[in-house]
């Protein structure tokens, strides 16, 4: 039909519908009429304009208009701008006069009732029109959605193109008929171009708000994201790391030029002087002979390597080889050993402890057994803590109460099970035949894939539990209430659940239709789904769009209720470990049958996959136990001196010998002086190992680290501290790592004490005096009681009469003494860093303190007492020859021969490695700078990692490696293309009252720019910062518009009877609207609206009111359990408005949107006076790590400052206990470097582990720093001697107490992480063998190459042990001994 002239119309009047539906116009070429046209409602669908004059539409098609235009409205009425556009344009549409001259009927069909009707028609709009009203509606926001208004009424167009093609194509839910839009117009026509109004425009029929119309919103200043990085940066560093390279970079260089100084100076200097040193030599005959100073103590005695110029006077250059007795040229007031009256207070108590426990050992065990057997009663009490909530949130912590206030008001949040569908990469054959898989994008989306789909959604349907019988409908979330349908977002919603209607060829229409306008496919429950909810990964085109049909994954949710009746949650359960079962068996056969594969969690998988990962990993640690105790118990007393020949001579010479026997006259021809030469039928075998043994007392060791594990546990939980995962799977770590070294120490000492004082002493002082060469080692020497100073001076002997020989209670005693203070320093100090830890409010790390603190502290008690009566036990069956393990058998003792000098110093290998090569080298000055330097470097390489220490974890990593959810987690991150809705929860406010309605509203002129709709609309267009990706749901909003008499079929109440509310089903002939004929009439500057009883009248109908297509305002549906009432619903007690985060892929993402929320809350509550938190359910999960680098350097903190304290006091030297706290504290740093590099975030657990850190760095450090205070002389620190008398103390600490924490921590819990490294959970290898890896190889370098150095270089002034350095003196002065340690002569025969 051509084009016509103004007055003229193309169509006019209603010819019936196509088949069913909506009525086509009838094609008309006529002028525009007056005739059959309800002009009132004419008027009041399209304005005064059209109030007199002709019309190219009749009362029929206004009627249907009306109905149009009302669904429409229901979204958009919010913007007057929109709504009276899209009133312009359909009035125009329809009934403009001169309507012929932009509308052409292009097309014409016979209707069902046979009457010519229009099929399509070109409407010319004009782009300034098109462009104007997109503008006007693309921001509009639908909040019982979350979306946009452009998703329903132009789905979802990005254009106004796009928008009029979407309102023109033919559709059940739209046009009848085809209406097209030509991009271009020819000259004659004259394109509909009519003014279209701005959402931003001053008068009322415009201006929209900020939440319809982002021009009008105010501007907020920038906020940086949550966390981000500092801005400070030089080139790639941050200017922390440029600061500190360049410092260690200057460092380095320093010392390598100073070197080179002093090599080249002291190289000049020998060169130049040869004569001067060559005088000194001579004038040395000068010097008093030590001899003549029989009553000097031992002191600042210089080491005789020490020749690379540190002596600046001849009289020292002099000295340097008269090795000890150098010290006694030294005033007597500087080498007086000074007393420290802890140190003696503390030796005399452990000394009787000792004599008590090694005189009446049956005894201590009998009072100690009692007192442990009463502590563990308390495992009646005993229970596990498995909630995360509970393990992981403090009881009063803001997320807990958060989330209890809003279970409590709003009933907890639902539960879903999910299920990603992905096309298998192989084909069904392939799987038949078991090839190997391998990773495919290849589309999900087919025929044959659907329909195999929905049958499977079908049979969930379908599912019965057992034994109950609940199916889905049972357990399902209704929105529309029990006799509604259950929300479950798939695909196949799209299709109604059901193919029939559709074929290979129409699915994928259908397919794209639905996922690019919604709300044309309504499931049954009535929501529209979004494609992002049902597909995942889906492609997109050069320009934007997306391609569909290509998506990677199906996305299927079932939602079910939860409840916080206990019956109710497990009817929920029950179902859910059915549909558990049914989709187990699915992914094994779904690849075989459709070539699919599936993904999925249901709301019981993650604890009891956690449960089982827990029980999947209880071999490995079991071995890994069993590794370390049959290490201790088979290296314990292996440093004991024999000198017997080891087991493979044995065997040697028994195998020599052995042919001896076949040879007759042999044996009587010759008598043989050594028995060893003798054949036997058995090779003799050496005694050490049957009688030497202490396999039986290790075992007895780790028992008691065992049974203070069970006390503790008994004790806290008789005080109702839960015990936790964590606390079964650290605590023995922790525990045996701190025991074993307390009993290696108390081992070694006490095989010390034997040398000296056992049956032997008699043949070994012999020894001492056949090699008069023989340099000892301060452990050979000390042959004199340590404990003449533990009674009163009247009672003291000399050292001449000290027996040479002492009882076993009197060595184990002695051990004790001398042993005692060192382990109550490093347990006190464990003990008081661990409790510490109690004061994080987190409950798995507050209890795992507490039995940490427990654990050790009664290990140590039982270890000072029930252990030394052990040992004295365990002492007396070797001096009467019984066999270890089996103690009733007795071997009689073999003659020795001492036909030569025994040899030895009776040392372990490991000492003997650290006396003559460990220590000299490390003491060296050129080696200090470089241990120095490096662990610089290290410092500044941890605090450099530190600043890429992630926080989270990743929930996959407690699960088993070949858990079913591992593929879930990965699909989540790869597939879902939403974030976890959270909601913004309100009270304290009286909504009721206009002041309260004002804080909450946003589309309404007269709401405060701070309120909660506007704020969040304002924050949700800067998602980096907040992200907030969806318009949120504000619930007063669509209440207050659900009033507007405009909504024809919302708020309605009966004509005769306004009292009585209207349901959807009643006739508008019997109903009018709330608020027709209110006086002021409904407005959106809220002008008399309701309010007080009023405001709660209409609240509560709106709540029951049913969301329908033709009202989807009412709040039933959308906000039912949005809002929370009193019992008798007088009151709002709490609201909530919910949105949803962006796509959260990182747990950087997850802490980063808690803490958007929490600052976006704060500001609402800070501007409007409300109390507004957020709350999504992985908050509660990640609130810890809001807290959790505070907390760490809190726990950290306190627990350094506990060391410090304790190690100054008891110690005697705040200088001392200042070193041990800073390289504790080092250790620490680079643990946490390497947990940077290693991957390891921070989380509670590596907290945990951090803590431990501290204590076992204590436990590296604390018995060298003592042993070093005990052997000094207390020179003070600026004597000029003081150098070399503090090293020749660390010479004595490494020798004495090196090889005990040697062999005592670090190779026994390295052979545990050796084992633990097997382990195919990667949450013990990262959060286990990882971190503890590190720790052990840290611990012991700090505490055994850094701690030494230190100490050598500015140490404290030391304490004698007073063990009778007066006898060692007179014997080497008798003897005429150089002290010479750094020179042993390893030619020597007598050497070690």
């Amino acid at each position: 039909m051509p084009l016509g002239e103004d007055g003229h119309c193309a169509m006019r009047g209603a010819c019936g519908p196509k088949t069913f539906g909506k009525p086509l116009p009838c094609p008309y070429n006529g002028t525009a009429s007056e005739d059959d046209v309800d002009r009132a409602l004419l008027v009041s669908l399209c304005g005064a304009d059209f109030a007199q004059g002709p019309t190219c539409c009749t009362t029929s098609q206004l009627e249907t208009m009306r109905d149009n235009l009302g669904m429409a409205e229901n979204i958009i009425s919010s913007c007057p701008a929109c709504r009276n556009n899209f009133r312009k344009f359909w009035c125009s549409f329809t009934c403009s006069p001169d309507q012929a001259t932009f509308l052409d009927v292009t097309s014409t069909q016979k209707s069902s009732t046979g009457q010519t009707a229009v099929k399509s028609v070109d409407f010319h709009v004009s782009k300034r029109f098109g462009t104007g009203f997109f503008d006007s509606c693309k921001s509009i926001q639908v909040g019982s959605t979350n979306g946009y208004a452009m998703d329903l009424i132009g789905g979802g167009a990005k254009n106004y193109s796009a928008f009029l093609k979407f309102m023109g194509d033919e559709k059940d839910m739209g046009s009848p008929f085809q209406i097209n839009y030509p991009p271009t117009s020819s000259p004659e026509i004259s394109p509909f171009d009519a003014t279209p109004r701005n959402c931003s425009g001053n008068d009322l029929g415009s201006r929209c708000t900020c939440i319809d119309c982002p021009d009008v919103c105010q501007s907020l200043p920038y906020i940086p994201p949550p966390n981000s990085e500092s801005s400070c940066h030089v080139g790639a560093m941050s200017c922390l790391t440029f600061v500190l390279v360049l410092a260690y970079s200057l460092a380095v260089v320093s010392f390598l030029l100073g070197y080179a100084l002093q090599f080249s100076i002291r190289k000049r200097r020998e060169k130049s002087y040869e004569r001067v040193a060559l005088s000194a030599d001579a004038a040395s005959e000068h010097l008093v002979s030590p001899r003549t100073h029989p009553r000097g103590l031992i002191g600042a005695s210089s080491l005789a390597l020490y020749v690379d110029g540190e002596e600046s006077t001849g009289t020292q250059s002099e000295s340097r080889n008269l090795g000890r007795g150098a010290s006694l040229l030294d005033p007597i007031e500087t080498v007086q050993p000074r007393q420290y009256l802890i140190n003696n207070v503390l030796r005399r108590g452990f000394y009787r402890l000792g004599i008590f426990t090694a005189s009446s050992p049956w005894l201590t065990f009998a009072v100690l057994f009692t007192a442990v057997g009463l502590l563990n009663l308390g495992w009646q009490k005993f229970e596990i803590e498995t909630d995360p909530v509970r393990l992981w949130v403090a009881p009063d912590s803001e997320s807990k109460l958060q989330k209890e206030f809003f279970d409590e008001h709003f009933g907890p949040f639902y539960r879903p099970q999910q299920i990603f569908v992905t096309s298998s990469p192989v084909s069904p054959y392939e799987l038949q035949t078991n090839i190997s898989l391998t990773t495919s994008n290849s589309p999900v989306l087919s025929w044959d894939h659907l329909k195999y789909w929905l049958d499977v959604e079908e049979d969930i349907r379908e599912l019965r539990s057992s034994p109950n019988g609940y199916t889905l409908s049972d357990v399902c979330f209704k929105p529309a209430g029990p006799e509604g349908y259950c929300v479950v977002q798939s695909a196949g919603a799209w299709f109604g659940n059901d193919l029939e209607m559709y074929d290979p060829d129409t699915w994928a229409s259908r397919l794209l239709e639905c996922a690019n306008s919604p709300v044309q496919c309504l499931p049954d429950f009535q929501q529209p789904l979004a494609p992002q909810y049902v597909l995942g990964a889906v492609p997109e085109n050069p320009d934007g769009s997306k391609r569909y049909l290509d998506a990677e994954a199906m996305v299927v949710t079932y939602v079910v209720s939860d409840s916080l009746d206990k019956e109710e949650q497990e009817r929920a359960m029950e179902w859910e470990r059915t549909l558990r079962n049914y989709l187990q068996d699915l992914s094994e056969r779904a690849p075989r049958e459709a070539g699919l594969e599936i993904a999925w969690s249901t709301g019981v998988s993650l604890e009891e996959e956690i449960n089982k990962s827990t029980n999947t990993d209880v071999k490995i640690v079991v071995l890994s136990y069993l590794a370390m105790f049959f290490y201790v118990s088979l290296t314990l007393g292996s440093g004991a001196v024999s000198h017997e020949e080891g087991v493979v001579a044995s065997i040697a010479h028994w195998a020599a010998n052995f042919p001896k026997l076949f040879k007759h006259g042999v044996a009587s021809s010759s008598m043989s002086i050594d028995s060893r030469n003798s054949p036997s039928i058995f090779p003799r075998l050496p005694r050490k190992l049957f009688i030497g043994s202490k396999f039986t007392l290790g075992l007895f060791g780790i028992a008691l680290v065992i049974l203070s594990i069970s006390s503790s546990i008994g004790l806290f939980s008789f005080m109702g501290v839960k015990v936790t995962l964590i606390i079964a799977e650290v605590i023995p770590f922790l525990v045996l790592a701190v025991g074993v070294d307390n009993v290696f120490i108390l081992v070694h000492e006490l095989d010390r004490q034997n040398l000296l004082h056992g049956p032997n002493a008699a043949a070994a002082a012999e020894g001492y005096a056949y090699g008069s060469n023989t340099p000892m080692s301060p452990t050979q020497s000390r042959s004199r009681s340590q404990f003449d100073s533990l009674h009163s001076h009247d009672d003291s002997v000399e050292a001449s009469s000290t027996p040479l020989y002492l009882s076993a209670e009197e060595r184990v005693a002695r051990t004790l003494a001398k042993m005692g203070p060192s382990i109550l320093l490093s347990s006190i100090t464990e003990t008081l860093a661990f409790a510490l830890g109690a004061l994080v409010p987190m409950p798995a790390v507050r209890n795992f303190a507490l039995y940490a603190a427990g654990s050790v502290f009664l290990n140590a008690v039982l270890q000072v007492t029930v252990f030394v009566s052990a040992m004295v036990i365990d002492l007396k069956r070797v001096e009467a020859n019984r066999v270890d393990c089996f103690p009733c058998i007795h071997l009689p003792a073999r003659i020795a021969l001492l036909d030569e000098p025994p040899s030895g110093s009776g040392l372990g290998i490991l000492a003997r490695f650290i006396r003559r090569h460990y220590a000299p080298f490390l003491l060296r000055p050129v080696v200090k700078g470089i241990v120095l330097l490096t662990f610089s470097g290290f410092l500044v390489a941890s605090i450099i990692s530190m600043q890429h220490l992630e926080l989270g974890f990743d929930q996959r990593l407690a699960l088993p490696s070949e858990s079913y959810l591992i593929p879930y987690f990965d699909g989540v991150d790869a597939y879902l293309d939403i974030g976890p809705p959270v909601y913004f929860v309100v009270h304290d406010v009286n909504v009721s009252q206009r002041a309260g309605q004002q804080k909450l509203c946003g589309r309404f002129t007269t709401c405060q720019d701070s309120s909660v709709a506007n704020i969040l609309e304002v924050q949700r267009n800067r998602p980096e910062s907040s992200f907030i990706a969806e318009p949120s749901a504000a619930w007063i909003d669509d209440f207050m518009h659900w009033l507007d008499p405009e909504q024809a079929k919302c708020c309605r109440v009966r004509k005769r009877n306004p009292s009585v509310f209207c349901s959807d089903k009643d006739s508008l002939r019997v109903c009018e609207m709330c608020y027709a004929n209110k006086d002021p009439a409904w407005n959106i500057t809220m002008d008399g609206l309701p309010e007080g009883e009023e405001f709660m009248y209409y609240l509560r109908q709106w709540l029951v009111s049913p969301t329908t297509e033709d009202c989807s305002l009412a709040g039933k549906a959308s906000f039912g359990s949005a809002l929370s009432l009193s019992p008798d619903g007088d009151e709002l007690l709490a609201s909530h408005f919910r949105t949803f985060h962006t796509p959260l892929k990182s747990q950087a993402d997850f802490i980063n949107s808690l803490a958007a929320a929490r600052r976006i809350a704060d500001d609402i509550s800070q501007e409007t006076g409300m109390s507004v938190f957020p709350y999504s359910l992985h908050y509660v999960f990640f609130d810890q790590y809001a807290h959790i680098v505070a907390i760490t350097e809190q726990i950290l903190g306190l627990g350094l400052a506990a060391v410090l304290l304790v190690t100054a006091l008891l110690l005697g030297s705040w200088r001392t206990g200042t070193i041990v706290a800073s390289v504790v504290g080092l250790t620490v740093i680079s643990v946490m470097g390497v947990m940077g590099v290693w991957g390891i975030s921070l989380n509670a657990i590596s907290l945990v582990n951090l803590v431990i850190s501290l204590g076992i760095a204590v436990e590296f450090c604390a018995h060298v720093a003592r042993a070093f205070m005990g052997a000094g002389s207390g020179l003070p620190i600026d004597h000029p001697a003081g150098q070399k008398e503090r090293d020749e103390r660390m010479w004595t600490a490494l020798v004495d107490v090196g090889p005990s924490v040697l062999s005592g921590i670090t190779f026994t819990k390295f052979i545990g992480m050796c084992v633990l490294g097997l382990t195919r959970s990667r949450f013990l290898e990262i959060y286990y063998f990882r971190m503890w890896m590190s720790l052990i190889v840290s611990g012991a370098l700090h505490g055994l190459v850094l701690l030494p150095v230190i100490l050598s270089l500015a140490g404290g002034p030391g304490f004698p042990l007073q063990e009778a350095d007066e006898e060692w003196m007179s014997h080497a002065i008798r003897n005429d001994y150089e002290y010479t340690p750094f020179l042993a002569d390893d030619d020597s025969a007598t050497s070690d």
